[in-house]
């Protein structure tokens, strides 16, 4: 799988079948022939980029087998309404269970990689990189992630292993930035960096004082994140987030800041249109 641990992609995939079929397929089972053999296609019912086919593929193997996928787009393609995504041939019983299971994955993860490229395309010519968050659905994290590599984007911390990252409640709690930077240099490895989330000007000040290697302007207008990048002058990375949509974006990457997280790549995007048809494409 590319980019993706296969045995991952197996849990994913059978939790979805398990899901979707806890004993038997009482309309396939009863209607159909074990050895029935069938042809049809996936087809794209809308403009964007794909993302998913090598799992939709493994669906059909967990879901009985017996099924030849043949994709003829892949990952990452920009596709148009009516091209055809993938051709199948195989054991009907198969293709039938595992239609929705494919398709969810499939979707999502191409609504993923749809959206993630249209922001990549809204800021392109700035400097500023388009960046997921950790707003994902449980279990699908790294598939979710994938997607949104698919779209052009980049990925934030995997979980909260990957980095150090004070948020406004850890800076309350231990009485102020600099202390909280302090006391976390004590104790993680040369690896490990540190992105601190700051509301004000005046904590910008503090952070850079402390060190930091990146700091997360939150919720800050344009004209506050301009001062907020001359202020700190290249010595820190910059990171934009909070309330930012497809109307204040490139704005938001004119002021110079280096990165742009958006949640909603991940927790609230729509769908792309694909369906299963039958018959048989070339």
């Amino acid at each position: 799988m590319t980019q993706l641990l296969p045995a991952y992609v197996d849990e994913v995939v059978q939790r979805a079948l398990t899901e979707d079929i806890t004993g038997i397929d009482v309309t396939s089972d009863f209607l159909l022939s074990p050895d029935d053999e069938s042809d049809c296609y996936l087809m794209a019912k809308d403009d964007g980029v794909l993302c998913g086919m090598e799992i939709a593929a493994r669906v059909f193997d967990l879901a009985g087998g017996g099924v030849t996928f043949v994709p003829k787009m892949h990952d990452g393609d920009r596709v148009k309404y009516g091209d055809i995504l993938a051709v199948m041939h195989g054991n009907t019983r198969t293709l039938l269970k595992g239609e929705r299971s494919a398709l969810n994955l499939l979707q999502h993860l191409s609504g993923i990689a749809t959206e993630t490229r249209r922001c990549v395309d809204i800021v392109a010519g700035t400097k500023a990189s388009i960046a997921d968050t950790r707003k994902c659905m449980v279990g699908i994290r790294a598939m979710q992630k994938y997607a949104v590599r698919c779209g052009g984007g980049k990925n934030h911390r995997f979980n909260l292993s990957d980095g150090a990252m004070l948020k406004d409640n850890h800076i309350d709690a231990c009485g102020g930035i600099i202390p909280a930077i302090t006391q976390l240099r004590q104790h993680i490895g040369h690896m490990v960096r540190i992105e601190v989330e700051v509301r004000t000007l005046d904590e910008l000040r503090e952070a850079l004082e402390a060190k930091a290697d990146i700091i997360m302007l939150d919720n800050m207008d344009c004209g506050t994140m301009r001062e907020a990048v001359a202020i700190t002058d290249g010595r820190a990375l910059l990171e934009a987030s909070g309330g930012i949509t497809h109307d204040t974006l490139r704005a938001v990457a004119e002021t110079g800041v280096d990165i742009i997280s958006i949640g909603a790549l991940t927790h609230s995007v729509k769908a792309f249109d694909i369906s299963m048809k039958w018959g048989k494409k070339a």
